[in-house]
């Protein structure tokens, strides 16, 4: 330590000369020796380089603060008062080091600077290895997207019911969001169940493609606790009448083809896939919107390898049932698409409306 004080008292007559470069050279050569010894300094020890570095950071310039940021920030035993000096700084440069790293920054700092400071200073935060109810609810708080999309891919970070509840309504306009939020082993059941229900088609496909296995039986569970609350908007008549119109006048003007069929699945043209596929395979429009509403996609297969369509335009119309396929559907749907052939299809099909017109009779 005889080394350590020499140099202590070299820096207070540093910081005593006026001289910048002199200044600058000896936080240099304090900061290399402190992070040298910091593993066998006690708090005492530690306490003297940090009451001599407080009243240097004041008078050094930005590029030095930074370095000197980015030196302390992994260091266990760093000096407190300067972490706390550094992380208060309004350049982000300086603060964000130890904002994301320095475990010398108590709760009560943290959640103090993200009350006050920029958006780049919430930013830093959201990486922390470890971030508690308390702090993520200032966070998402007052955090603004990027800052929500960082906390939510932070596995470290916990949300209290406030927070996550938060997350999810900002997530209603952020398709990235939504996915990160869908596969945290953490969100609660009804959480994820309201986030399904709002996200589009496309991020449910991909939640359940890229969900880890484990959160794979929670997604499902989710989805089919949503499937109930659209089931009753699904349950609601829709008027197929102008549908029906439209696909008719292509079909007498000879421009009704599986390509057409195809384009609106694209467009998520409900009404108007339903209608065509309905046409090629005979079958009326309300045979085809029940198969498009069932939980089994057997029923849509049938339809489809009876009106002759090929497997891509299959694929398109089965992403427009409420559950969008995971790969895994989508290979298992593949399989049995391909095992079928068209005159059993159609067999099948002819089949299902004999068994629908005598229930009706019933």
């Amino acid at each position: 330590m005889t080394a350590s004080f020499s140099l202590i008292t070299e820096l207070e007559s540093a910081i005593k000369s006026g001289q910048p470069e002199r200044r600058l050279e000896t936080l240099r050569r304090v900061t290399g020796l402190f992070v040298e010894e910091s593993e066998r300094l006690n708090e005492q020890q530690i306490g003297v380089f940090d009451e001599v570095l407080v009243h240097l950071i004041q008078r050094i310039e930005s590029k030095a603060l930074v370095q000197l940021s980015t030196d302390l920030a992994p260091i266990d035993k760093a000096p407190i008062k300067v972490i706390q000096t550094l992380a208060r700084n309004d350049e982000i440069d300086i603060s964000g080091p130890v904002l994301s790293q320095s475990n010398r920054l108590t709760e009560g700092d943290l959640i103090e600077i993200a009350r006050t400071k920029s958006q780049g200073h919430l930013l830093a935060m959201s990486g922390r290895p470890s971030l508690p109810e308390t702090l993520t609810d200032v966070l998402v708080d007052r955090g603004n997207n990027a800052v929500s999309n960082k906390l939510a891919t932070n596995l470290g970070a916990k949300f209290s019911p406030e927070g996550y509840t938060t997350l999810v309504k900002r997530a209603e306009s952020d398709d990235g969001l939504a996915e990160r939020l869908g596969v945290r082993l953490d969100i609660p059941g009804p959480m994820l169940q309201q986030l399904l229900l709002r996200a589009t088609d496309t991020v449910r496909a991909r939640l359940l493609a890229s969900a880890p296995a484990e959160n794979q039986e929670k997604i499902q569970r989710a989805l089919a606790g949503v499937a109930g609350e659209v089931g009753r908007e699904a349950g609601q008549p829709r008027d197929f009448a102008n549908a029906e119109d439209v696909v008719q006048k292509l079909n007498r003007q000879g421009k009704l083809n599986e390509n057409v069929l195809a384009d609106f699945a694209r467009a998520k043209q409900y009404e108007n896939v339903t209608a065509c596929l309905a046409l090629f395979c005979g079958a009326p429009v309300e045979t085809i919107d029940g198969a498009l509403k069932h939980s089994s996609p057997e029923g849509i297969l049938i339809a489809c390898k009876s009106a002759g369509l090929s497997w891509p335009t299959a694929m398109l119309i089965l992403h427009l049932r409420f559950a969008p396929p995971s790969q895994r559907d989508l290979a298992e749907a593949k399989k049995s698409f391909d095992a079928l052939s068209q005159p059993l299809a159609q067999r099948t099909m002819r089949f299902m409306l004999v068994q629908g017109a005598a229930k009706k009779v019933r």
